[in-house]
């Protein structure tokens, strides 16, 4: 049985931020997109991925202005970079042994797609549903 790629299953497109967005305009936009990890880019280029998680945090460590306080402040910086045609297991394998939310998977201009564990449990419910053989 061949493997998948996981370009099959990411969201394809996702919704990307400058580093120098602030904390309140990427709540707003994970709010209207209803996502959980932007990644954040440099003129143009991967440096990072910020999510829901790392925004709470930061705003709970100290009373922060979230107008006046730039996602490259609480983004993970290198985040997990794959290319669309890397297999689903390999994805899942190392989510799971690193416990990574997500996975950006990159290619020719720049950032083609995402893949969370919530795409990741969408594939084993799928999997899971279908009949035995």
């Amino acid at each position: 049985m061949s493997i998948p790629a996981v370009s099959h299953f990411m969201t394809a497109k996702p919704r990307t931020i400058e580093r120098t967005t602030t904390l309140a305009e990427a709540h707003r936009i994970m709010r209207e997109a209803k996502v959980r990890h932007l990644p954040v880019l440099d003129k143009g280029r991967l440096v990072g991925i910020v999510t829901q998680r790392d925004l709470y945090l930061l705003e709970t460590l100290a009373e922060l202005d979230i107008d006046a306080i730039n996602v490259d402040e609480a983004m993970t910086e290198s985040p997990f970079i794959v290319t669309g045609d890397t297999a689903l297991d390999e994805v899942a394998q190392t989510m799971a042994e690193h416990k990574y939310g997500s996975v950006v998977v990159m290619g020719r201009e720049g950032v083609e797609g995402i893949f969370t564990t919530s795409d990741a449990c969408r594939v084993l419910a799928d999997l899971l549903q279908r009949p035995s053989s």
